[in-house]
């Protein structure tokens, strides 16, 4: 039983132990015990954890960030939503129809970002950087917490768009968020598309 599926376990893994163990030789269980041997969850910090499963095993960079997250999550370390640092955040992504430039001017317009967000008030969502096609963040609730978008093209006129909302102050504001900007981008893909 791979330990996404395991009953009790606390953490949220993406990746099951079968394609954890293809990639790393290890499935969540293996690499779990390695850590605790080593005394990863004795003050161990994230970085030290992660450079720890590079060097001294050859786990490439973005699978060493997976379990090392895993890790934590297991051990009561950090919960789902929690970064390293102890902050919180949540991250969402939906794919568009549009190109990235029309998907960017749609955040960075306020009369057309009231449309597919119409209970956010203007100083709500402050613009700090805009890359148009590219990128861009604004502050949140009066700069108590920030939003990141990342837009990424994808096939023929398509655009990714990848949003991060961080510096959120516990678990319930992570889920809340979370459901929040789901149906937001939806209704934002609705906008664009019709």
């Amino acid at each position: 039983m791979s330990p996404a599926s395991s009953p009790g376990r606390r953490i949220t893994q993406k990746l099951s132990g079968d394609a954890l163990a293809a990639a790393t030789g290890k499935d969540w269980d293996g690499w779990f015990a390695l850590l605790d041997a080593w005394g990863a969850a004795t003050g161990r910090s994230h970085t030290e954890i992660a450079r720890h499963l590079v060097e001294a095993y050859g786990v490439p960079g973005w699978h060493a960030q997976s379990i090392t997250v895993g890790y934590e999550q297991e051990r009561g370390l950090r919960q789902v939503g929690q970064s390293s640092a102890g902050d919180w955040q949540v991250s969402v992504s939906k794919t568009v129809s549009v190109p990235p430039e029309q998907v960017s001017e749609a955040f960075a317009d306020p009369e057309l970002r009231r449309r597919w967000l119409p209970d956010v008030p203007e100083g709500d969502f402050a613009l700090r950087m805009h890359r148009p096609g590219r990128s861009l963040t604004a502050d949140w609730g009066g700069a108590t917490s920030r939003v990141a978008v990342r837009l990424t093209p994808k096939g023929e006129g398509g655009t990714q768009i990848g949003l991060g909302h961080t510096k959120l102050p516990d678990a319930d504001a992570v889920a809340a968020y979370r459901s929040f900007w789901r149906e937001r981008l939806a209704e934002l893909k609705r906008l664009l598309e019709s």
